[in-house]
């Protein structure tokens, strides 16, 4: 196990709780957590972020999502398991967490309308920016 490189929650920490702030603000918004969580572990995956995978796995169980769900998530297009809103937001994090491939597409894009309001569009793009944030922040310092 690699150690901590650098301390940067007591580095930095009004910045820090910038992002704490906003997963807080996500989390109670009207998304609901087991959707944002299932996002939030499959950005976590791309990324491969170790700790970021344990946490967002136990959170979804306490949620009460199945793990035969969890085990497909990394499968989510071969696989039943997930409705059509989860699948529009998994394509939407996939192509933000890989945007320098693909961009953001208009055909990505667009099956949002028929899912979410144009908040929950907002909050869902916001909730992306920050796993990835977290998920470079946990890898880079070796969380």
């Amino acid at each position: 196990m690699n150690r901590l490189r650098l301390a940067f929650q007591s580095l930095s920490p009004a910045a820090y709780q910038g992002l704490l702030a906003t997963n807080q603000a996500l989390a109670d918004g009207p998304l609901g957590l087991p959707l944002l969580e299932l996002v939030y572990l499959r950005i976590s995956q791309i990324n491969g972020c170790a700790f970021c995978l344990g946490k967002h796995s136990q959170t979804l169980r306490e949620c009460g999502v199945p793990q035969a769900k969890l085990d497909c998530l990394a499968g989510w297009r071969a696989s039943e398991r997930f409705d059509d809103r989860e699948r529009a937001a998994l394509s939407w994090a996939e192509a933000l967490t890989d945007v320098s491939e693909q961009g953001a597409p208009d055909e990505l894009f667009e099956p949002l309308k028929a899912h979410f309001t144009d908040a929950e569009v907002s909050d869902l793009t916001l909730a992306v920016a920050l796993m990835n944030a977290f998920n470079r922040l946990a890898v880079g310092m070796r969380l």
